[in-house]
C-alpha cells in the first residue's frame, strides 16, 4: 500500500500529507486488507523530505494506528545530493522497517549500504526504462536486500503489461530476492492484475493511481486496496 508518493495538495484532498492524515489513511487501508505501508514523509508545505524532524513524527503517528511494517522513500528528489542523503539516513532518530532505493540513481549503493548498516530493510527500486536492472545485477548488495520493487513507469493501460514482462526479464533471478511488481497511473491496474496471475507481490494506493479500474476517481487509499484485492484475485493480500 503506497499512501501518497510525490503527489501534493494539487492532486486532491483525498491524498494524505500530514502525519495525522497519513496515519488515518494507513489505518483505513490496513482495515481494508493492506499488509505493508509505503509513505513519502512531507514537510508542512508538502515537499518530500528525509529529515529526521519530518520522518520521526510521521512514522510515530502511523505506528500508533497500525502494526504492519512501514517503509519510506529515499528518492533523489527528496535529497538530490547522494552524500547528503546518506547523512540524512545516519541522522534518523526513528527508523522505518524498510526503505526503497532507486538503483538507477547516483549514490544508490551508498544509500543502500547506510540503510543496511542501520538495520533498515532495503527495497531495491528497479524502474522500467532505466539501467537499474543492469546496475542491480552487478551489485554486491543484491543478495542483502529485503526485496526488489519492480516499478513499471509506463503509464499506458495498453502497453504497461508488456513493459512489465520486459522488466521482469531484465531482472532475471534478482539474486533470489522476492519481487513486488507494480505500475503507475494508467498502467497500475493492468500491472497489478499481471502480478496476480504470476503470483508476485504487488501494491496499490494513491501514489500509483488516483483512479479505480473503471476510471472513476478513487475516494481513498482504502477503496483502492479493497478493489486491488478483487483485481488481484483474492489468492494473496495486496500490500
Amino acid at each position: 500500500m503506497c499512501l501518497n508518493g510525490a503527489r501534493g495538495a494539487g492532486d486532491g484532498a483525498v491524498v494524505p500529507l500530514s502525519p495525522e492524515e497519513l496515519a488515518g489513511s494507513a489505518a483505513e487501508a490496513v482495515a481494508a486488507g493492506a499488509t505493508d505501508i509505503h509513505v513519502h514523509t512531507k514537510t508542512p508545505c508538502g515537499r518530500d523530505s528525509l529529515s529526521p524532524r519530518v520522518l520521526a513524527p510521521t512514522l510515530e503517528a502511523i505506528r500508533a494506528r497500525v502494526s504492519v511494517p512501514v517503509g519510506v522513500t529515499t528518492g533523489a528528489w527528496a535529497e538530490p545530493d547522494p552524500a547528503a542523503r546518506v547523512d540524512r539516513i545516519r541522522s534518523w532518530t526513528v527508523l522505518p522497517d524498510h526503505a526503497s532505493v532507486n538503483w538507477h540513481e547516483d549514490g544508490a549503493e551508498d544509500v543502500a549500504a547506510a540503510l543496511i548498516e542501520r538495520g533498515v530493510g532495503v527495497e531495491a527500486g528497479i524502474w522500467s526504462g532505466t539501467d537499474g536492472a543492469a546496475r542491480f545485477a552487478a551489485s554486491p548488495l543484491g543478495p542483502r536486500v529485503l526485496r526488489v520493487l519492480a516499478e513499471v513507469t509506463d503509464p499506458s493501460a495498453r502497453t504497461a503489461e508488456a513493459t512489465a514482462r520486459a522488466l521482469l526479464t531484465d531482472l532475471g533471478p534478482a539474486f533470489g530476492r522476492p519481487v513486488l511488481l507494480h505500475g503507475e497511473d494508467g498502467g497500475a491496474w493492468p500491472v497489478l492484475r499481471l502480478a496476480g496471475r504470476l503470483g508476485l507481490a504487488t501494491r496499490i494506493g494513491l501514489e500509483d493511481t488516483l483512479a479505480l479500474p473503471d476510471g472513476e476517481r478513487a475516494a481513498s487509499n482504502a477503496q483502492l486496496v479493497a478493489e486491488g484485492l478483487v483485481q488481484y484475485g483474492w489468492s494473496q493480500r495486496s500490500s
